[in-house]
């Protein structure tokens, strides 16, 4: 895709998209992650977690997170991401899997909703339309959550379909704005090239997945936001 292309469709997408969330136009179905569950619900079992831990929920980017605890320090986190996860999925599995937990914050990234799909995909207004059901589905557990949302990383791997995530991206920020103490974190900037494509040198070579390089830049970013909120408390 050329840049000029890349902008026009962009632009196309995001003037065409009225904001309103209230009605999805179609449902996903839900995958079945009985497995990460029923492992999820281990580590509860076996683990103590404290009122003041971080929350980090998702898809494969917070399961493959491998040095978090220590990125985080001094924070307390819980991590309960799972590879190939959508919205639908985290909204499905809340009540099992987040709803028995008390955190002070929550961080959260979930990139497949919008991968190629014919089959799966939704539209960048479903997509909001999901994380909105999400915000006030968080927020009916623990009204006064601190909500960090991660925006959705451009990738060599789905670069095709950069121009809905990036819209979908547009709205979820709009969509934060609207409720308190919803925090939209931006880090497109940190992985597309001076050309405006994506760095190769923060994935791994599937360039979908984050490598080591690419996590110091996302952790150090994802800080950024929340310490002035959570240290300050």
């Amino acid at each position: 895709m050329t840049r000029s292309r890349f902008i026009v469709l962009t632009l196309l997408i995001c003037s065409t998209l009225p904001f309103t969330l209230a009605h999805p136009l179609k449902a996903q179905p839900v995958t079945d992650f009985e497995e990460s569950m029923r492992a999820f619900e281990e580590l509860d079992r076996q683990n103590t977690y404290s009122p003041e831990s971080i929350f980090f929920t998702g898809s494969s980017s917070i399961r493959m997170w491998e040095t978090l605890e220590r990125d985080m320090a001094p924070h307390a986190v819980i991590q309960r991401g799972f590879g190939g996860s959508r919205m639908a999925d985290l909204l499905y599995y809340a009540d099992r899997y987040i709803k028995p937990h008390t955190f002070q914050a929550m961080v959260l990234f979930v990139a497949n909703d919008i991968t190629g799909s014919e089959e799966h995909d939704i539209t960048p207004r479903q997509v909001a339309a999901q994380f909105e059901e999400f915000i006030l589905k968080m927020k009916g557990y623990q009204p006064d959550l601190n909500l960090f949302i991660v925006e959705v990383t451009p990738t060599n791997a789905r670069w095709i379909v950069w121009p809905e995530n990036l819209a979908a991206n547009n709205l979820i920020a709009k969509l934060a704005d609207q409720h308190e103490n919803v925090i939209f974190i931006p880090t497109k900037d940190l992985f597309l090239t001076s050309e405006g494509t994506p760095n190769d040198e923060l994935f791994l070579s599937d360039r979908l997945h984050l490598n080591e390089r690419g996590y110091e830049v996302w952790n150090k970013r994802i800080r950024s936001y929340l310490d002035p909120v959570l240290l300050d408390r």
